[in-house]
Order: structure tokens, then C-alpha cells, then sequence
């Protein structure tokens, strides 16, 4: 593993961190809050990263992607979570896109992904079905009716999903509630009649829906994948959301400890600037010591996935319980050390502790991936 950046991924890099900062910087989540956008996010900006080929960047040219690889989004979403950018990224082109390219056929491929490339096409991923990250719990069911399935059930947390334009939906299509196979996934138009999408509004101000399924029918050719065959792939797709988060919330960490000791140089108490303070010295060093470890891991994780391995599960898994427990550490630290003005509005760190949250729930908090970690087989 490299951990020196090519050329070309350093042009990337300061691309990204140009866009974001100029487009997308933190006063754009405030507007898209404060103005209670229908949207949820910046449709304009979107459509300027498809062009400069974020949204196709792990999409093969052959689609009209960039093909940069699982390193080169990495170094787009850290830097989208150095200024809480709200895209479509993790839900369009990590999830949806990456289980289209492993599952979907011929047309399938050709239609969707060329359309994420280009920007033209929003998609979420409808799995959740309880509080806590559980993909192999899943009641949604799919019944064979003749040439076609009617599916029954209902999602929670679908990241994006008010706004997509097309929906991959995890159901069951045989065995039981908790059986990791029988799992089928499905694509589904989300104005389908029986599909009821209410949004939800997350504490760090980004999409989400409760989406309900009512005997809806979709017809065979919307099987993505294999019937009973989708957990395989789900896991698949997980592991490459799951560090792509990472990815982001590597950002946000850098961040918030960038913006925090700069506060710590031009505060004042006693006289004297808080950043003499030795006692603020000794927590501002763990946690450098702390982000350099999850860059590493971060890196390794995304080489891992672009180098197809075997130890993306391991590593995923790893990375998230790594990046969540960090992210909710410097996110305190940051919070305490800009002390009571750090409570207020007015100061970024308290958006950057609600996205550190949401973003250490997502597919699996510090304890879900301990577990898994220690239960994986074959490592």
C-alpha cells in the first residue's frame, strides 16, 4: 500500500478540496437547513460534480465514468467532509451504484450507471428496517405472483430516499425473518403505486425517509442479481459504503481538529493563549496521533477495495469501528476545548458533532463492527 498520493490523485485531490470549499462549504448546509429545502441538497452543484466526473468515479468510461477508482472517491468524500457537503454521493454512488455494477446485467449497467455518471439519476437503498444497523433482519417480502413479485413491508433511515428517482429494495423472498440468504434485491420506481415515501429530518440535517411498500409489483427483469442470492452482494456493496464513509468522516475529523486548534491560538484566558496550556497540549497530540492511524487504515481499506482483495471485510469492518470512535472523540474534544461558545450556532463544531453521530450509526456503529471483526471467518 502507498501511502504517497500519484500525481494524478493529487490533482484530484486539490479539485475536490477547491469545489467543496468554493460550492459546498459549510454555510451551504446551513442555507439548505435554515431554509428547509425540498431537496435537501444543492441540485446545481450536483449536476457541476457529475461533470467533473465525481459521480462517475467508479463507474467504468465504457458507462461514461471516470474510472478513478475506489482511492480516488475516497479523496472526494474526505474532502466533502471537511465542509459537511450534503450529495448524493454516499447513497447514489457508493450504495446504488456499486450494486448495480456488482449485480446488474447487461441493460441494467448500461442504462443506470450511464445515468448516475452523467448526474441524471438520484437512487437509495432501501434496507434498514429497525433502529440499529441489521441487514440480515429483513421482513420485507417479495412473493412470485406468475412473471412478476409483490413486495410488502417497510424501510427506515433510506438515505436520499424522498429524492431518488429509482430505489434498490432489500425483501425476502424466502426463509425466515433473520436468515442471511433469501434475500433478493429489487429495483423499484418510487412512484410506483403502493410505495408511500414520507422524509424524515436527521439530527445533522441530511435526507432520509420511512418508506412503505404495499403489494407493490415489479416485474422479473427488475431482479438486480440472483433471486435468494442478494445477501452476497449486500455485503459486498456494505464494506465498499462502509469505508467510503470512512473516507468522509476522515474529513470531518481533519476538520474539526484543524478548526479546533486554530481556537486553541487565538483564545485567550488568564492572559495567556488556551493553546500554551499543557494540559490542551497533551489532548490536541492524541488526537493527531489518532487521525494519522485512521488516514492509514482509511488508505489501506480503500487499496484493499480498488486492489480487489480478500481482506475488505476485515478491513471495513476495522476502519468503521475506528473512524466512529474517533469521529465521536474529537467531535467531544473539539465541542469542550471551544467551551461554551462551542454550545452555540454560531460555531461549526456543533454541526460537525451531529454529522459525526449520524455518520457513526450508519451501517454500523464502533460495537456492531467489533463484533463483526471477531466473528469473521477465514482471517
Amino acid at each position: 500500500m502507498a501511502l504517497v498520493l500519484t500525481e494524478e490523485q493529487q490533482l484530484l485531490r486539490d479539485t475536490a478540496t477547491q469545489f467543496f470549499q468554493e460550492r459546498l462549504p459549510v454555510a451551504n448546509l446551513r442555507k439548505l437547513r435554515d431554509s428547509k429545502d425540498a431537496s435537501g441538497f444543492d441540485r446545481a452543484a450536483w449536476k457541476e460534480m457529475a461533470d467533473l466526473g465525481f459521480a462517475g468515479i467508479m463507474i467504468s468510461e465504457k458507462y461514461g465514468g471516470t474510472e478513478f477508482g475506489p482511492v480516488g472517491l475516497g479523496l472526494v468524500l474526505e474532502q466533502a467532509g471537511r465542509t459537511l457537503a450534503a450529495t448524493p454521493l454516499v447513497s447514489t454512488v457508493l450504495l446504488c451504484g456499486s450494486a448495480v455494477q456488482l449485480a446488474g446485467n447487461a441493460t441494467q449497467r448500461q442504462e443506470i450507471l450511464s445515468a448516475i455518471a452523467a448526474g441524471d439519476r438520484i437512487m437509495a437503498l432501501a434496507l434498514e428496517e429497525g433502529p440499529h444497523h441489521n441487514p440480515t433482519r429483513i421482513a420485507t417480502r417479495a412473493e412470485a405472483d406468475g412473471s412478476s413479485f409483490r413486495i410488502s413491508g417497510k424501510k427506515t433511515f433510506v438515505l436520499d430516499g424522498h429524492v431518488a428517482d429509482q430505489l434498490i429494495v432489500v425483501a425476502r423472498t424466502s426463509g425466515d425473518v433473520n436468515d442471511r440468504s433469501g434475500i433478493t434485491l429489487f429495483l423499484v420506481d418510487p412512484n410506483a403505486d403502493g410505495v408511500k415515501v414520507t422524509r424524515t429530518h436527521m439530527v445533522d440535517s441530511r435526507n432520509a425517509a420511512n418508506v412503505e411498500f404495499r403489494n407493490v409489483s415489479v416485474p422479473s427483469s427488475a431482479v438486480l442479481g440472483s433471486i435468494d442470492g442478494g445477501n452476497d452482494v449486500l455485503e459486498q456493496v456494505l464494506d465498499i459504503a462502509r469505508i467510503g464513509l470512512c473516507a468522509e468522516m476522515l474529513g470531518l475529523v481533519q476538520e474539526t481538529f484543524d478548526t479546533t486548534l486554530a481556537y486553541l491560538k487565538e483564545r485567550k484566558q488568564f492572559g495567556k493563549v488556551i493553546g500554551s496550556f499543557q494540559a490542551l497540549q497533551h489532548r490536541m497530540a492524541v488526537l493527531f496521533a489518532e487521525i494519522e492511524l485512521c488516514r492509514s487504515v482509511v488508505l489501506d481499506a480503500l487499496s484493499a477495495i480498488e486492489g480487489r482483495r480478500n481482506d475488505v471485510p476485515l478491513l471495513a469492518s476495522l476502519a468503521k469501528a475506528r473512524l466512529s470512535d474517533t469521529a465521536t472523540l474529537m467531535t467531544n474534544e473539539g465541542l469542550q476545548m471551544h467551551g461554551g461558545m462551542g454550545m452555540t450556532d454560531q460555531f461549526d463544531v456543533g454541526l460537525f458533532m451531529k454529522r459525526a453521530r449520524v455518520a457513526a450509526a450508519s451501517f454500523g456503529d464502533g460495537n456492531f463492527h467489533r463484533d463483526r471483526f471477531a466473528n469473521l471467518e477465514g482471517y
